[in-house]
């Protein structure tokens, strides 16, 4: 359904200098703060029609569209295009690169001032609302004060839910797509695993690997193949692999790739070498463990009651990552401080990554809301 939106390119700009560093959730001061992002479709004149995407882990700022030369489009080109969900003949989208990232935005891989060589370890953590302090100071640059909408599934589900709690009322609507308010013990369990065999690399060198001219392949490279296994369903898996041997008809009887679902989890590893950071993968796992949205009764309290914000929460029938458990969960709180939230569990059979597919039933319901809530603005102006 729809177009792609042609060829696009990475934007960036400074946010936070020395005169004005970002205060992050931790007391640090980190300065300067660069920030990649794109944008697709036009803005208002009463700059009205933006809506934000908040990636997930390991996105980016290049949601949709296609980069000179390259012969794929940004990750979730099938949702935002001319006539698609996120119509760019009517909203103006912005995407931007997380605080932490390896893409642009400033991260443990970039230079620390301070010293000259990469911030490695000594980059300070954050949460997610440090995230979220970043993406209103990039509105801000913009000149946009209240978003139409925010939307993201996963991790970038954590940032909109967040950036409604910590701004009550700034975002028109918001889309929280299989996503949860807290992880569970499992899938911090997971992350911790993920994080082990990046730390258990020889090459991580304690996080200065840079500076050695070194790379802990090996570890982030495993990490990837034990997150993806929990993105996709066993469904998928089944009817993808099977137990199919890799190019012939009998086992090797050997602990070299046998499998085709080894060979696919390998060539999933490799190819995230080539566009992630080890570090910023560290970074970005423990932001996840620490989100706890609704930990503060009071401060959830004086955000949500009487809220203009309206909700939207999508979860994936297939789902084991975040079932919709955790979606419910988020929906019985927004529904006990009053907000307006509506709520569909979307059936799929490809897990976690099911937000990044084309599903229609899911793309329909994110389009149908997002134009109610352009309408709704619109007759409030």
């Amino acid at each position: 359904m729809g177009a792609s939106i042609g060829r696009v390119e990475t934007e960036s700009a400074v946010l936070f200098g020395p005169d004005g560093p970002l205060l992050l959730d931790s007391g640090a001061l980190l300065a300067p703060v660069e920030v990649a992002y794109e944008t697709y479709g036009t803005l208002d004149a009463d700059r009205s029609n933006a809506v934000v995407i908040c990636h997930a882990l390991t996105g980016d700022a290049h949601a949709a569209g296609y980069h000179d030369g390259a012969d794929r489009p940004g990750w979730w080109d099938t949702i935002i295009g001319p006539g698609r969900p996120l119509d760019t003949d009517r909203f103006f989208v912005v995407c931007s690169n997380l605080l932490g990232g390896c893409r642009g935005t400033t991260g443990p891989s970039s230079i620390d001032p301070a010293t000259g060589v990469p911030y490695g370890l000594r980059f300070p953590l954050f949460t997610v609302s440090d995230l979220v302090k970043v993406h209103r100071a990039l509105m801000a640059h913009l000149g946009i004060t209240r978003p139409l909408a925010a939307v993201g599934g996963s991790l970038g589900g954590m940032q909109v839910l967040q950036w409604a709690l910590d701004a009550p009322g700034e975002l028109g609507a918001a889309v929280v797509v299989c996503a949860s308010s807290r992880l569970s013990a499992q899938n911090i369990a997971f992350s911790a695993v993920a994080r082990e065999a990046i730390m258990g690399d020889p090459d991580f060198r304690g996080g200065d690997y840079a500076q050695a001219g070194v790379r802990p392949d090996r570890g982030l490279s495993t990490a990837r193949m034990l997150a993806h296994i929990t993105y996709l369903s066993e469904e998928s898996m089944r009817d993808k692999f099977g137990r199919r041997l890799q190019d012939r008809d009998t086992p090797r009887f050997g602990f070299d790739v046998d499998f085709q679902v080894e060979s696919y989890l390998r060539h999933q590893g490799e190819s995230f070498l080539r566009r992630f950071d080890a570090n910023s993968y560290l970074y970005l796992t423990r932001v996840m463990d620490y989100f706890d949205a609704f930990a503060d009764p009071v401060a959830v309290a004086r955000a949500l009651d009487g809220t203009s914000t309206r909700f939207l929460v999508v979860s994936f029938d297939s789902d084991w990552r975040f079932d919709t458990a955790h979606s419910r969960e988020i929906v019985r709180t927004l529904a006990a401080h009053g907000a307006p939230v509506t709520f569909r569990e979307v059936s799929s059979p490809y897990g976690h990554d099911s937000f990044l597919l084309d599903i229609p039933d899911y793309h329909r319901t994110v389009g149908a809301f997002l134009e109610r809530a352009r309408r709704s603005a619109a007759a409030a102006a």
